[in-house]
């Protein structure tokens, strides 16, 4: 079993003491299952969370819906 080393942060690191990154390591994952979008501030502020964004654009889409269906003449 390994021991761990608990030491306190440094006040600085350098790049070498980090080790050798991995350029796109976790891409694949990232592509797969992440839907971010980055809303602006003022819009931010009328939604509180996730839910709330989720359920106006649930509403949004219901309306676009309703009224796409309306906008359908008989010929």
């Amino acid at each position: 079993m390994k021991k761990v080393k608990h030491e306190e942060m440094r006040k600085e690191y350098r790049r070498e003491d980090l080790g050798k990154g991995i350029r796109g390591k976790y891409f694949d994952e990232y592509k797969k299952g992440t839907n971010l979008v980055l809303l602006s501030p003022d819009v931010a502020k009328a939604f509180p969370d996730d839910a709330s964004v989720n359920e106006a654009l649930r509403s949004l889409i219901k309306i676009a819906q309703k009224s796409k269906g309306l906008a359908k003449r008989s010929t």
